[in-house]
């Protein structure tokens, strides 16, 4: 990567960089399993963290921090959190799927190199409006573009990373210090693993499939049918 990535010319990217780009969309997976016990040069993790860093935000607010989170004994203390959530959160699936939800693997936060909890810091932009007068939740959608940024330069370097949601907040406030004006977004595990899977593990564990992407499409309204050329286009290219 050069020290200082320019936008370029305007230009497109020629066809090798084209398909580079979707494949690091198309094989990017939410990693639980996997991770090796190799640890994750800072070279790599400063690739990763500047690219979330040049994430489109509104208003360029700018609102994420990166904690960085490597100390073995914090990490189990997440993942007991984790544990305690898993078991709230599992009286809510339907009971006919609660076995399946018990087998699937959702974290891997003491097997990965680090973990990289990402917060939207909502007073950065408090005295500029610009993009958040009708909507103030942007703050917390442009935070989510820095997690999908670093989560697509990970998987061109062939570092896995999985996202944990499955935690009780304000618990984790408390064990990070995150002061009341930040948010956590995303806990994320983050490291070398021995593969990417072909599909996502959900879909793989028979949990959800994906969705048919020309019954998403509308077109000029919510309730508007669709292009059916465009419906076409797609279903032959998925």
């Amino acid at each position: 990567m050069p020290e200082h990535p320019t936008a370029g010319d305007g230009e497109s990217f020629d066809q090798t960089a084209r398909d580079a780009v979707y494949r690091a969309i198309f094989s990017r997976r939410d990693v639980r399993s996997h991770f090796l016990l190799d640890a994750l040069d800072d070279a790599v993790l400063a690739r990763l963290l500047i690219a979330a860093h040049h994430a489109p935000s509104v208003g360029y607010m700018q609102p994420w921090n990166f904690i960085v989170i490597r100390d073995a004994l914090r990490r189990q203390r997440v993942r007991d959190l984790f544990l305690a959530a898993r078991e709230q959160e599992l009286p809510n699936i339907a009971a006919e799927r609660q076995a399946l939800y018990r087998k699937l693997k959702l974290e891997g936060i003491c097997e990965s190199a680090l973990n990289l909890c990402i917060t939207c810091d909502r007073r950065r932009s408090e005295n500029s409006p610009l993009g958040r007068w009708h909507n103030p939740q942007m703050d917390l959608y442009s935070t989510v573009c820095a997690v999908q940024n670093f989560w697509l330069a990970a998987r061109a370097e062939g570092i896995g990373v999985g996202w944990v949601s499955i935690l009780d907040t304000l618990a984790l406030r408390e064990l990070l210090q995150i002061p009341e004006h930040a948010v956590p977004v995303a806990y994320l595990c983050v490291g070398r693993v021995s593969e990417f899977a072909p599909k996502p593990d959900l879909e793989s564990r028979g949990w959800a499939k994906r969705l048919k992407l020309s019954d998403l499409i509308m077109s000029e309204t919510f309730s508007g049918p669709g292009e059916a050329a465009l419906k076409e286009m797609v279903d032959r290219m998925a």
